[in-house]
């Protein structure tokens, strides 16, 4: 199949899957944004992915499949105000409170002035939470600007988003820039990006191992358009590179593109002088994940062989029914992602995380 008949999914949600992710998403709002302490919900996001992927059809069964792991929203301990917010930022203790408050903010004016006001404050602690917290807040966005969006557990999704961002909240450390040829574009830039000297542990103890950075892109962004132009070459270098260099960690890997994805989504709803500081971030967070799992060298071309064929003969709507069989919730975000970059090298990169994550259904 070439690559013109194997383009992308038309990923438009029948007109009865927005129901389904409203009822979801309300199944899953009894639930706090963890579990056994440091490891996310995935639910919110995977299904706003299977209803987008075309895959409605699955998401209560892949729901009850996946329920066993969630835990009670934790304990409340005080409320965060307008006050207080300062001292309660990155408090991961504190996310009841943090989803209350913007639970109420959200109650009192519309969502986009919300998210506008609370972006700037959230962005350097992209890298919080391992960056579930905004990849879960671009999965919000998407649903609220589907063309069934709005509805009131789609509002409530984005203030458990960005009250576990807040919560989560952990700028990266202080690294040194390192030149790039001004040429340069995402892949090369991911390419430079040296690995920790130790990758073991968990993300804390990895980023804080981390000491310099390739400065990209070389120059400021000119405009807004550009930085989303960016944006979107990021977004497709960290997919490709998946494909080649997921296989040591095929799990914390995929974060190098579904965070940055996630910063994509949002840009069309954000006041324009927020897109340049919105592709700073989702380099530092796409380049930190890359410098503390990404191996020393790619997989060997043999590995890759099946994968690449397969994508060559299949369509994005196979790829994807691939992923949402498969059933990890890692691998179907990270279809989604590859589903927004297109094309056969995507379609590639999709397959090998079916390959290489373990199935869950």
């Amino acid at each position: 199949m070439n690559e013109t008949s194997a383009a992308p999914a038309d990923t438009t949600p029948a007109p009865d899957s927005g129901g389904i992710l409203d009822e979801a998403l309300q199944r899953l709002h009894a639930s706090g944004p963890e579990r056994v302490v440091r490891l996310t919900n995935h639910g919110p996001m995977a299904v706003e992915s299977l209803v987008r992927g075309g895959q409605a059809h699955t998401v209560h069964r892949w729901l009850d499949h996946y329920r066993h792991k969630l835990e009670d929203m934790p304990a409340r301990v005080s409320p965060v105000t307008d006050e207080n917010w300062r001292e309660a930022l990155g408090e991961p203790r504190r996310a009841a409170d943090w989803i209350d408050h913007f639970s109420r903010a959200l109650a009192e004016r519309p969502w986009r002035e919300v998210l506008a006001a609370w972006w700037p404050v959230l962005l350097p602690g992209i890298a919080g939470g391992s960056t579930h917290p905004v990849i879960r807040v671009g999965h919000a966005v998407r649903g609220l600007t589907a063309p069934d969006g709005g509805t009131a557990p789609r509002v409530a999704e984005l203030a458990h988003g960005l009250g576990y961002w807040a919560a989560r909240h952990s700028p990266l450390p202080p690294r040194a820039p390192r030149a790039l040829p001004d040429a340069a574009g995402a892949a090369a830039a991911l390419d430079a990006v040296e690995r920790i000297p130790v990758q073991d542990g968990g993300l804390p103890d990895r980023f804080a191992q981390l000491a310099s950075v390739p400065a990209w892109p070389t120059a400021p962004a000119a405009d807004p358009q550009t930085a989303r132009a960016r944006l979107g070459d990021l977004v497709t270098a960290a997919v490709h590179r998946y494909a080649t260099h997921g296989h040591t960690d095929p799990i914390m890997l995929v974060h190098a593109a579904t965070a940055p994805n996630a910063v994509l989504r949002t840009l069309p709803v954000l006041p324009r002088e927020l897109w340049a500081p919105s592709l700073d971030a989702a380099w530092a967070a796409s380049a930190a994940v890359t410098a503390a799992y990404a191996p020393a060298a790619p997989a060997p071309s043999d590995e890759l062989r099946e994968a690449y064929a397969e994508a060559g003969r299949s369509t994005f709507d196979e790829v994807f029914a691939r992923a949402a069989a498969h059933g990890d919730d890692h691998t179907i975000k990270f279809a989604d992602t590859a589903l927004d970059v297109g094309d056969e090298r995507a379609r590639a990169a999709a397959l090998r995380g079916v390959e290489l994550n373990l199935p869950a259904l």
